[in-house]
């Protein structure tokens, strides 16, 4: 896929009409993906630049608390030198403004495309617990299962907090166990028992199924949107 880099609207000669069409080429492969309705990682990163250019027009450090590895000193230092100029250079101020403007404005449109497409898949996501949930749920299992059901995906889940601006946030690392064939053998209890029974470290596990009819891509779509889902459920359950 095409890529920007961070700084790609201050990278080299700045000219509008050269920044429009490296933004237009950027922005026809992101809405590819979208009509494959493929959101991530495509959705994640346009919303990084939109977030970019908007604390860059705003001068607000240019997000390097909000995305600590994605800019680094360098890069916020350069953007930082670029904004002293852009004050005291009427034209230049001009020129960034009316991309930054067109950028945002375009970007915007494609953000609530993806967006579009992510809460649609959101909502018909089901999730309830399998079996009795222990006190302990920061690390387990979840089953995904999507279309006709016929297959069940498994996943290893931990939790972990961090905190922000006295802020505390919960993160997922995910982990694939493996796949089993829905049947009457292989009911949600079964795969439940047998994960116990083969990982001696999880004794006693929370586990979690995601069910959805519909059929969209696996890692690209379902999962990214199924495991933030269920962060949020977990949380609220906790």
């Amino acid at each position: 896929m095409k890529t920007l880099s961070e700084t790609w609207f201050a990278d080299g000669y700045i000219d509008f009409e050269l920044k429009k069409y490296t933004l237009l080429a950027y922005l026809q492969e992101v809405n590819k993906y979208f009509d494959q309705n493929k959101l991530y990682p495509q959705l994640a990163d346009i919303i990084f630049h939109y977030n970019n250019l908007v604390a860059f027009r705003e001068n607000k450090k240019f997000l390097q608390e909000q995305f600590p590895k994605k800019l680094n000193g360098i890069q916020i230092e350069k953007l930082q030198v670029l904004y002293e100029q852009m004050i005291q250079d009427d034209e230049l101020m001009q020129e960034l403004e009316e991309i930054i403007n067109y950028s945002t404005s375009k970007m915007k449109k494609a953000i609530s495309n993806g967006t579009e497409i992510y809460e649609f898949v959101e909502d018909k996501l089901t999730i309830f617990p399998v079996g009795i949930i222990p006190l302990e749920i920061n690390e387990g299992y979840f089953f995904l299962s999507e279309g006709s059901f016929q297959n069940t995906f498994v996943y290893q889940y931990r939790l972990s907090f961090f905190e922000k601006h006295d802020e505390k946030y919960r993160s997922i690392r995910t982990e694939f166990i493996n796949s089993w064939e829905r049947n009457i053998i292989n009911s949600y209890e079964n795969i439940k028992a047998e994960l116990i029974k083969s990982k001696s470290d999880l004794p006693n596990p929370a586990v979690y199924s995601i069910e959805t009819e519909l059929r969209f891509p696996m890692e690209e779509t379902l999962l990214p949107i199924a495991k933030r889902s269920l962060v949020r459920y977990i949380s609220k359950a906790a």
